[in-house]
């Protein structure tokens, strides 16, 4: 699930002193902070709240955030609640150097590890009857757990607890047996899909923003905000191998993005934040461990938010406009960097916040499309991949956080996450780039977060509250089949279309 939770400061960390906050700002950061930014603000369901994780924010820019809240994102505004002074005396508090600095290195990560099965324990073939490639992981956000679902009858086979805010989706092995979990809190997880069990389990970070599976099935690779570094771990047993400090030029860190898999090129590809670099981490040695040793690719702006095409010879990214903070997006709209040179080949009119880490492609008239919701505006931008220029954007009812398709369907859906038509799903036709339908699964509650089943004839859409469900569709008809149900569901993850590298999905 890509949703950040930007909770911004004001820098009045000033010539390198403390700043002291006074009891009564303690007591407001516990009681309006504390239970998504974490009570030492190491970070939970949001961000860490350090100095070094707000390297790209002007000073005034903060007072704004906490005031009135965030576009595009789950940061309420605080305005009615708190005075200027106190949301002054909060934005010094949270940029202030914390009394102890924090550290997680690999002695804490191993006093951490926790194997709960052996292999030898474990059966090679699966306790269940099922499609095993059309089963789903459903994530459920109100209560921590998830649910293994079955993609053909819609049942649920199995449910369990998880670790607090798992985050960035689950990641398959290429079999489809093991799956792996990321945590806010750091906590990596090993789940054995055959068995249903959690066979083992490590904290590799602080404040984690995702993993990703090599190609192989023998690496995780985990991108940490704090501490800023990637974490690779033998993925059989969670041992760590190898601790990367994501460092640029001089003395200058970076939280991490996301890391992804470019399963063509055998290699990791890892997004900084804080850094205007890209880094490509390959892991397939002749003989032995790998070095993963970081290839880095300098650019010309951040990128926040990426997409690869098909091949994984092009990674397109986007800069996020941060108003009036420092380090905001110097190129409008996107680039394009061949991944082989290192180079950009063309630049992306995106207007906005177009969130590529959701896009998708299709087929349209003998070429292939890249199509992208926009968090801060009501538009899908549809651009040409050979020439990039955007062939069509398609209005919608307000801003979107998902968008999915399949290969197999003739549609795309696009939720309208943000904003007071929060409940409603476009169905785009992906042949005349015209919205054919609207769907509203529940009234006033918010939808998203589309997946399809392996063959692409049912479409399933979260219904993202506590009490909450995953609303079954026909893709064709597009009638609603069967309602499960659950907690909060954020996102449902088809073993088929994560394993394949489906185009209708984000891998």
């Amino acid at each position: 699930m890509r949703v950040r939770l930007f909770f911004i400061s004001l820098a009045a960390f000033l010539g390198g002193h403390h700043v002291v906050a006074s009891a009564d700002t303690q007591a407001i950061y516990r009681e309006h902070c504390a239970e998504c930014h974490g009570k030492e603000r190491l970070g939970a369901m949001g961000p860490a709240l350090l100095p070094q994780n707000l390297s790209r924010l002007k000073q005034k820019f903060a007072i704004d955030v906490i005031a009135n809240g965030r576009v595009a994102t789950q940061m309420p505004a605080f305005s009615e609640k708190l005075t200027e002074a106190q949301i002054e005396s909060l934005a010094k508090l949270i940029y202030s150097e914390p009394k102890k600095t924090p550290s997680w290195g690999v002695r804490d990560m191993r006093a951490s590890q926790v194997t709960h099965f052996k292999a030898s324990e474990l059966s090679d073939q699966p306790i269940f009857e099922a499609d095993l490639q059309n089963l789903f992981i459903v994530v459920e956000l109100g209560d921590h757990h998830a649910t293994v679902l079955n993609g053909d009858t819609f049942e649920p086979i199995h449910r369990f607890k998880t670790r607090f805010a798992v985050h960035g989706g689950p990641k398959y092995t290429r079999d489809g047996r093991y799956v792996y979990f990321a945590s806010r809190d750091g906590w990596i997880s090993k789940f054995d899909l055959y068995n249903l069990k959690t066979v083992s389990e490590i904290r590799a970070g602080i404040n984690t923003r995702n993993l990703a599976v090599s190609y192989d099935g023998n690496w995780v690779m985990v991108g940490n905000y704090l501490p800023h570094n990637l974490v690779v771990l033998n993925a059989h047993d969670l041992t760590p191998v190898k601790v990367i400090p994501t460092r640029g030029d001089g003395d200058k860190t970076s939280r991490v993005s996301a890391v992804y898999t470019a399963p063509t090129r055998n290699s990791f590809v890892a997004a900084l934040k804080d850094i205007p670099e890209v880094w490509e981490i390959p892991y397939q040695a002749v003989k032995g461990i790998p070095d993963f040793e970081p290839r880095r690719i300098k650019l010309d702006d951040y990128l926040d938010d990426f997409f690869f095409n098909q091949s994984y010879s092009q990674v397109m990214g986007t800069a996020r406009p941060l108003d009036s903070g420092s380090g905001g997006a110097k190129v409008k709209g996107g680039l394009v960097i061949d991944m082989d040179t290192g180079k950009r080949v063309a630049e992306l009119t995106l207007p906005g916040m177009p969130h590529l880490g959701s896009g998708i492609t299709w087929d349209y008239q003998g070429k292939t499309v890249l199509a992208s919701p926009n968090l801060s505006s009501g538009e899908v931008s549809v651009i040409d991949m050979q020439t990039w220029e955007t062939i069509k954007t398609i209005k919608t009812e307000g801003p979107g956080f998902f968008m999915r398709s399949h290969e197999l369907s003739p549609y795309a859906w696009v939720d309208v996450f943000f904003g007071p038509n929060k409940d409603k799903i476009h169905v785009i036709d992906k042949t005349s780039l015209e919205i054919v339908k609207t769907l509203q699964p529940a009234p006033g509650k918010t939808s998203g977060h589309v997946e399809f089943t392996k063959d692409g004839r049912f479409a399933l859409v979260s219904i993202w509250e506590n009490e909450g469900a995953v609303v079954v569709y026909d893709a064709n008809t597009l009638e609603e089949i069967k309602r499960l149900p659950m907690s909060k569901p954020s996102g449902k993850y088809n073993v088929y279309n994560k394993t394949h590298y489906e185009e209708g999905t984000s891998h």
